[in-house]
């Protein structure tokens, strides 16, 4: 689910990784979570909407030395839950930390071309990989010595991260990697560290466009995106590129819809038959002429502040249909330490509408193959020039 990341001159306010153009460390398979409750509540903190639900997958059952993962399992199969996932202990806390902006990682962002190479896409500033001297462009041929052939990128984002072998993985472990820049091949090996997930990333360029990049609704999303929002320039209309964004916390994706609304309701969601409201705080930009781009990657809460911002007039939507995902989790600790996430309700639009498997349509559709970025510009143009 991986796309070429957008270069330019780049002022970074925050860069992410998502399930899109992923920091090795941070692949967040499983669901978007607040804290790490005794037992859920059901309070807004815990209530999640994120990406694929498949959790880590391949656990074998373990004894309490390494953490078991038997009773989130059996609740999890039970269930029938197609959103559903089970984790151990160690792996939710891990998910919790990337939510919380936090992961265990080399600092390398990875995509597949089309003719199957894995090359680098972004390098985390400050990071191991940085300092390894790794640029983007630069090919991965190999990874602890295993060439790299075939597969997702999700696999590849993996062995970067040490997840096949989390016990040898912490920060400080390292890995070896070959690579191939200009026709010249070498080796090295890239220490892992404890980093930080920047999920806000603008671009400015000269003909009156700011180009935000949201990768994900993680803990501070939406204070970094209204810091961003803040500095536009005054002449300028915003291209909010939520594209391979595949939700995060519902709090987070409210407060980030509160930046371009001025009050009001941005969803309503229940939790068991009880409904609840997410609303926009008062006070934010209702006058910057605002388009967003979504695709197929664009999943659950971004589709909920897409679908915000859509019913309430406030922004023209292009791209491709979203992914399609109205339910939310809650994470609920099982006895043996375990962590089962279960789907708890759906929500809804402030329009009524559900985007369960049909998603959000945008209002300008983009052909496939078509340049949706200079589709988005065309558009902002027309609302720049009416304004």
């Amino acid at each position: 689910m991986s796309r070429p990341s957008h270069r330019g001159s780049s002022r970074s306010v925050r860069r992410g990784a998502a399930l899109a153009c992923v920091f090795t460390g941070v692949l967040v398979t499983g669901a978007a979570t607040g804290s790490w409750p005794e037992g859920a509540d059901g309070s807004e903190s815990t209530v999640l909407a994120s990406g694929s639900g498949a959790g880590f997958g391949g656990e074998e059952a373990r004894g309490p030395a390494s953490g078991t993962i038997d009773d989130a399992r059996r609740l999890v199969s039970r269930s029938g839950d197609r959103w559903s996932a089970a984790y151990t202990a160690e792996e939710y806390e891990r998910l919790r930390r990337g939510l919380d902006g936090e992961y265990v990682g080399t600092g390398i962002a990875v995509l597949r071309t089309a003719d199957g190479r894995i090359e680098v896409s972004e390098v985390h500033a400050d990071s191991p990989a940085e300092r390894a001297g790794i640029e983007p462009g630069d090919e991965i041929r190999a990874i602890d010595g295993v060439p790299l052939a075939g597969g997702p990128v999700t696999d590849v984002v993996s062995r970067l991260r040490g997840s096949d072998r989390p016990e040898q993985a912490g920060p400080g472990s390292t890995v070896s990697l070959g690579m191939e820049r200009d026709g010249r091949r070498w080796e090295l090996s890239v220490e892992r560290a404890r980093l930080t997930v920047r999920s806000v990333v603008v671009t400015e360029s000269g003909d009156g466009v700011t180009h935000i990049e949201v990768d994900s609704f993680t803990r501070g999303s939406a204070q970094l995106l209204r810091e961003a929002v803040a500095e536009v320039p005054a002449d300028h209309g915003i291209v909010l590129d939520l594209r391979g964004n595949a939700g995060g916390l519902l709090t987070e994706a409210a407060d980030s819809a509160s930046v371009f609304l001025d009050g009001g309701l941005v969803a309503t969601y229940d939790v068991h038959g009880e409904e609840r409201a997410l609303h926009a705080a008062r006070g934010g930009d209702t006058d910057t002429p605002l388009v967003v781009l979504v695709d197929g990657g664009t999943m659950s809460s971004a589709e909920m502040f897409t679908g915000a911002l859509q019913d309430r007039n406030r922004a023209v939507i292009v791209g491709h249909r979203t992914f399609g995902k109205g339910t939310v989790q809650m994470p609920s600790e099982q006895p043996d330490g375990s962590v089962a996430e279960l789907t708890v309700g759906h929500y809804v639009t402030p329009s009524g509408r559900t985007v369960d498997q049909d998603g959000i349509v945008p209002d300008l559709v983009v052909d496939p193959g078509a340049d949706a970025e200079a589709k988005a510009r065309t558009v902002l143009d027309g609302l720049s020039g009416g304004a």
